[in-house]
Parts: C-alpha cells; structure tokens; sequence
C-alpha cells in the first residue's frame, strides 16, 4: 500500500462477534464499508447516503481473526481513479497487526443507475488529477 489517504478507527461490537470468539468473517466488509463512509465524509465532504454511489467489487483476504478486544484500525488508499470508479484499497490492521486486506470500487451513478462521471472536484480532492 502506497500512501494513506485515509485511516479510520473501528469499534468492535459484542455482536461482531461470532461463536469461535472473533469478528465474523463477513463483518470485516462492514468495518470496510464503515471507513469508506468516513472517507467519503471527510475527504469528499459528501455521504454515501446522499450521493448516488454503488459498490461493483469487494475483495477481502484474511490473514488473522479479530478478538473482541482488539483496537481495529482500517488505512484506506485510492488507487488509480476511472471516469466514474473510485478503486480503493485498504489494510485492516487489529492491534496493530495485520489483520485483512481489501479492495473495493465504487462506482458513481445518476438517477437511472448509469455511470456518470467523478466530479472534478472529487479528483481535485483525491488527487487524481
């Protein structure tokens, strides 16, 4: 991962919590969803509520559980920009360890579902362009 555009810190939930005794395996892509929502927020000054986004792709590969008392931390990097696709990647690190990688792409969409083009504010602010 090149440099940080952004990290975000993740509360582990009793309810993340699965019956082996760590987060959930499938819980990882909302601790992921959760960060890219931050980012969106503070990066882009926009929520993914309020802007017509969709997710095409999510890649995670596990590479240590999650215990209930770890402090999650989530790094996120945008890679190269498309026309309307953010690709993201990110490092989910738990105490301090690696814990997952991902990668998502997010796609910008207008009212009828069709890709539209990134603002050029929002390429401004990533510093895609």
């Amino acid at each position: 991962m090149g440099n940080a555009v952004y990290t975000a810190d993740i509360d582990v939930r009793l309810r993340d919590v699965d019956f082996m005794g760590h987060v959930n395996n499938a819980v990882y892509a909302t601790y992921i969803e959760q960060a890219r929502e931050a980012f969106f927020e503070e990066a882009l000054d926009v929520s993914l509520v309020e802007v017509g986004t969709v997710l095409v792709n999510l890649e995670i590969d596990y590479r240590r559980p999650i215990e209930a008392t770890d402090e999650v931390e989530i790094t996120l990097d945008v890679t190269d920009l498309g026309t309307s696709s953010i690709p993201m990647e990110y490092e989910v690190r738990a105490d301090g360890e690696l814990a997952a990688t991902a990668r998502t792409v997010q796609v910008l969409v207008d009212e009828d579902g069709d890709a539209k083009p990134l603002p050029a504010e929002w390429r401004n602010r990533i510093g895609g362009e």
